[in-house]
């Protein structure tokens, strides 16, 4: 047994060198996640179904390689997958740049950004359960609850200072400073990982096809899809929704949301192995309810910043309270995959979620899209109910 796990310390800096690839990949899908719907409708001119479906486009081709990625962790390790997400997201910044550049053109800078979504959602599928996996392999699978609370940290800690840093950069240096940034990054990760050493399992005897595995992980995923709404209902339309309002800082409130569910992570990092992964759940899809309806009955930004940050909260032990479930659901040697489709949930969410939600803006108005979002997690609220139940009655039967 690997000595340091009994040293905090060195297990949390240890920690840190799997999960920065984590940061580096979600900060750059940061930067551009409050710029690129206004440049859709308003520099490009197309409606908020346009924007909301390229934006989601990210998910719908992470969807596609959270299998290949499982697989390959499985059966390869996870250090390949990270390679290769690192140089999608630098192949990101080359057609961001070409986007702006053709941005006299709509229909081709529109095609340019098409390709950068869909780059970015490889990318995506490709780091989202790698340096998790990495990590309980060299570090343990006692550690588990707690590698994914990092990991959920790095991820929207990312995407929050990435989305408030990206409207900074857009401003001062356009989408050619957002580019030339995602392309550096991209390059310093895919070099850090390079010089870590590679982990696979030790026993394949017992893997299953990824299908099967995600059979087992389903009813957690589909609950963590519902709670997943309210995150996507304010990573991709906030900034529309205060500019619909007159609000001044929209992106303010993703700062908010990141830095609440950075909180919720740290300061109730050990409530998961304390209550169990069910209870946690309800009370965070309760929580991320009320947060929801805080925004969607504002009168004022700063009563929005509130609902805000209660979202984030609730939204913030979600993923590992679920996923820790998820991965005691299958056998070790089929964590890469269970990781893997439990996220596809997460990316379902996220890419439905866009061009419902813009469709609710487009036919009902902007002012319906967080009462939506909210309903949506209220039902998620009442699966992992059902769950709990199902769970209890289990146990009763054993």
């Amino acid at each position: 047994m690997d000595t340091s796990l009994s040293q905090p310390k060195n297990l949390n800096l240890q920690l840190i060198t799997y999960v920065c690839f984590t940061f580096v990949g979600y900060f750059i899908i940061g930067l551009s996640l409050s710029v690129l719907p206004i440049f859709i409708n308003k520099s490009l001119g197309f409606s908020l179904l346009i924007a909301g479906m390229v934006i989601s486009l990210q998910y719908i081709s992470t969807f596609f390689l959270r299998a290949y990625s499982g697989k390959m962790i499985d059966g390869k390790g996870p250090k390949p997958a990270v390679l290769l997400s690192m140089i999608g997201f630098s192949l990101t910044g080359i057609f961001l740049i070409l986007a702006y550049y053709f941005k006299f053109s709509p229909i081709l800078s529109l095609t340019f950004l098409i390709i950068t979504r869909l780059l970015t959602g490889c990318a995506e599928g490709l780091v989202g359960a790698s340096p998790i996996n990495w990590a309980i392999m060299a570090l343990g699978e006692k550690h588990t609850a707690k590698i994914i609370s990092y990991n959920g940290v790095a991820c929207y800690g990312a995407l929050a200072i990435g989305a408030s840093l990206g409207i900074i950069i857009e401003q001062k240096f356009s989408l050619y400073g957002i580019g030339i940034l995602s392309i550096i990054l991209g390059i310093i990760g895919f070099l850090f990982a390079k010089t870590k050493e590679n982990k696979t399992n030790i026993s394949q005897k017992e893997t299953q096809s990824f299908w099967k595995v995600l059979g087992k992980v389903a009813p957690f995923g589909v609950c963590l899809a519902l709670g997943g709404i309210g995150f996507a209902s304010i990573s991709t339309f906030i900034t529309l929704y205060y500019n619909h309002f007159h609000w001044s800082n929209g992106a303010l409130c993703l700062s908010v949301f990141g830095g609440l569910f950075v909180a919720g992570r740290l300061v109730f990092s050990n409530v998961i192995n304390n209550y169990g992964g069910i209870k946690v759940a309800i009370a965070c899809l309760l929580v991320e309810t009320i947060g929801l309806l805080v925004i969607a009955f504002a009168t004022n930004a700063q009563m929005a910043l509130i609902g805000a940050g209660i979202t984030g909260l609730g939204f913030s032990l979600i993923f590992p309270a679920l996923g820790v479930m998820a991965i005691k659901s299958v056998s070790p040697s089929n964590q890469g995959s269970a990781l893997a489709g439990y996220g596809l949930f997460i990316d379902i969410s996220l890419g439905v979620a866009g061009p419902i939600i813009g469709s609710v803006a487009d036919f009902f108005g902007m002012q319906f899209i967080f009462p939506f979002s909210a309903a949506m997690v209220f039902i998620g609220l009442g699966l992992a109910y059902f769950l709990k139940r199902k769970t209890n009655l289990n146990k009763i039967e054993e």
